[in-house]
C-alpha cells in the first residue's frame, strides 16, 4: 500500500472537492506538504476560493500525488500549534524553490489540512 510520506518531497498535488452547486468534481493543483497522515495546504484566496467553499460543504476529497489517489476528508485548521505547523512546512518546502518571498503569503493564507485516510484503486 503507498503511503502519503513516500510523496512528501513532489511539487504538487491534485486535490478533487465535490462541486457545492453542480455536485461534479473540481480539481486543481496545488502546494502542499506531509506531516504524518495529514496533508497540508495553503489557500492565499483564504475563504474565497471555489476549492475552500467546495470543501467547507462536503468534506470528502480525492488528493492525487503522480499516479496514485487518497481518499481524506478536508478540514480548516482551527488548532494554534497545528496552525503554526501548516504554514512553517509549507513556506519551508517551497521557499527554497521559488524566486519570491513566501513569508507574506504564508502568514496570510488559509491553512487547510486533509486526513488522509486511505488509498483509492
Amino acid at each position: 500500500m503507498e503511503t502519503l510520506q513516500q510523496f512528501a518531497a513532489d511539487d504538487f498535488c491534485y486535490l478533487t472537492t465535490t462541486g457545492r452547486v453542480t455536485g461534479r468534481p473540481h480539481t486543481i493543483e496545488i502546494w502542499f506538504a506531509v506531516e504524518g497522515n495529514t496533508l497540508f495546504m495553503l489557500a492565499g484566496g483564504g475563504e474565497r476560493p471555489d476549492w475552500v467553499k467546495n470543501a467547507a460543504q462536503t468534506s470528502e476529497v480525492d488528493v492525487r500525488v503522480r499516479d496514485v489517489h487518497f481518499s481524506g476528508q478536508v478540514r480548516r485548521v482551527t488548532d494554534p500549534d497545528e496552525d503554526v505547523l501548516a504554514r512553517r512546512i509549507v513556506v519551508a518546502k517551497y521557499q527554497p524553490r521559488s524566486g519570491d518571498e513566501l513569508n507574506s503569503w504564508g502568514r496570510t493564507s488559509l491553512p487547510i489540512a486533509v486526513d488522509i485516510s486511505g488509498t483509492k484503486e
